[in-house]
């Protein structure tokens, strides 16, 4: 097919060799499969700013660093430049998001590289090696309901533990692959310990998940892992092999406010620490 206007600079640049076809294209970006050095992928290309309600994405972009007090000044008065800087801002959030949680261990697309607007990642096929259905198209017996609902609360749990929330996880943002469920679309990720939206956003995410799979397994409409989720978070002893019931109630007990903001606040100084060594790296 005829290269996109917006991936013949990698075409150029030598960093993929050709364009196949389109896979899909959604709000904020559309999605090709392209080869690169012989092993095909996909290159993610993302819409114009004037494309996205920034108002909308507030919620999200809470707490979300720019390296120059100029842009973040920019950001702030929703200038042009400003917009231009938010855009930037928000596909740098996927991208970090992505290798944040690659590394560990959570079933997301193999980031490859990010250049000018464009994110080169692993193309996430099924067993016959054609490019994954999306979990909406699917249809799945009470027992495939189940088990691949717990598969997917702990992806979300493995997410939490690295310290962010999906924020916009849903069946539409999910694909099938060839060894199980693997999340996609991430720029909205939000950063669990600093941003004051991030218990409602797991909340819904965790609901999300039960909505759609109660509709094959209607036990599973009972549960209430988002809210049992967060609690343990909290407290900071969530980790990967935390044992969870589905079940929360609310507690009698006064909430210890002191405690709480000092797990959140060692919790925001190990983030910062570590996007230190990143820097530190680059």
């Amino acid at each position: 097919m005829k290269p996109p206007e917006r991936l013949r600079p990698l075409l150029e640049e030598g960093l993929i060799d050709s364009v196949q076809r389109q896979l899909m294209s959604g709000k904020e970006a559309m999605v090709f499969v392209v080869e690169s050095a012989g092993v095909t992928i996909c290159a993610k290309v993302y819409k114009e700013t004037t494309q996205r309600g920034f108002r909308q994405a507030t919620h999200y972009t809470e707490n979300r660093k720019t390296k120059s007090s100029r842009n973040a000044r920019a950001m702030a008065k929703g200038s042009r430049f400003g917009k231009r800087s938010v855009e930037s801002a928000w596909q740098s959030a996927e991208v970090d998001a992505l290798f944040r949680l690659a590394a560990a261990g959570v079933r997301v697309p193999k980031p490859l590289q990010f250049h000018e607007g464009v994110l080169l990642m692993e193309l996430v096929c099924d067993a016959e090696g054609n490019a994954a259905p999306r979990l909406a198209d699917l249809k799945f017996t009470p027992e495939e309901a189940r088990r691949y609902h717990a598969t997917l609360i702990l992806e979300v749990v493995r997410m939490l533990v690295a310290g962010l929330v999906h924020g916009d996880l849903g069946e539409f943002n999910i694909l099938m692959g060839a060894e199980g469920p693997v999340i996609i679309d991430l720029p909205q990720a939000v950063d669990a310990a600093g941003n004051q939206h991030a218990a409602g956003l797991l909340a819904r995410d965790v609901a999300n998940l039960r909505n759609y799979f109660g509709r094959f397994a209607p036990e599973l409409l009972t549960t209430d892992y988002g809210r049992e989720l967060w609690a343990v978070y909290e407290t900071g002893l969530l980790r990967v092999d935390s044992k969870l019931t589905g079940y929360f109630e609310e507690s009698d007990v006064p909430v210890d406010l002191e405690q709480m903001l000092a797990v959140i606040e060692d919790a925001k100084e190990d983030e910062a620490e570590r996007r230190q060594r990143l820097q530190d790296r680059g």
